[in-house]
């Protein structure tokens, strides 16, 4: 059996900075019962999307003497099919639990403790646009780091488009769009027909359960006021 010979020109392997889009599960209580009662609604909103999903746990409000069993809690996020990866905000005691379950550490999530204008993490205005004119088909994933993304197509169901910046969709959007990934409170989604199964700018999601029915198929621009997702539906021009 031959051996692969590493060198300089065949490293064994590369060593990468990269950016992922990962759910925060910030915690207000410890009590198991409440967490797995909010977690039964919330899953069976959207399945797909949440199974195998890495999760960050958010232990910022909980102060330092507050007894809290992490294994407990992660046994719990992976009978619903959560991935825990990592905790943040968390006391020197809760750090230890985690490191002896081989959990790394984080910093504090910044909306724990900042204001609003602190939080963001704007795009960069001369920033290049990342656009598409072919439609992004399910189980596609568009990815905009930079800037804005651009797409004069559909975005069929199962698909994810995501974006630093801005996200506009010159059709129909039934995927998932997640706008402002770096922390952008001010990024918009904008779209010709609305119609996506979960929506998110600067980590706020919303699914499509939530949405209201008279936004359901019309022309919306999603924006973020406060902790909340807001919905406006766009007028249209007329056809003559």
């Amino acid at each position: 059996m031959s051996e692969f010979l590493v060198t300089q020109s065949h490293p064994a392997f590369e060593l990468k900075g990269s950016v992922f889009t990962l759910m925060v599960l910030k915690l207000c209580t410890t009590e198991l019962a409440q967490i797995q009662a909010q977690l039964d609604a919330k899953l069976k909103q959207a399945p797909q999307f949440f199974y195998h999903a890495p999760i960050i746990i958010d232990f910022s409000l909980f102060a330092s003497e507050i007894q809290i069993n992490v294994a407990k809690i992660i046994i719990l996020l992976r009978e619903y099919d959560l991935l825990p990866v990592a905790i943040s905000g968390a006391s020197e005691a809760v750090q230890q639990q985690a490191l002896e379950l081989n959990l790394p550490l984080l910093p504090t999530h910044t909306t724990a403790k900042k204001g609003a204008a602190e939080q963001e993490v704007p795009h960069s205005p001369t920033a290049q646009a990342k656009v598409i004119t072919q439609p992004i088909r399910s189980g596609q994933q568009v990815v905009s780091l930079e800037g804005d993304l651009i797409i004069f197509a559909n975005v069929s169901h199962g698909a994810e488009i995501l974006a630093r910046g801005n996200i506009h969709v010159y059709g129909a959007l039934r995927g998932r769009a997640l706008a402002g990934v770096s922390g952008d409170i001010h990024a918009r989604i904008f779209c010709q027909q609305f119609e996506a199964e979960i929506i998110s700018i600067a980590g706020h999601y919303q699914i499509n359960e939530d949405v209201a029915d008279h936004v359901q198929g019309q022309a919306a621009a999603v924006y973020l006021e406060g902790e909340h997702l807001h919905i406006q539906t766009l007028a249209t021009p007329q056809r003559r």
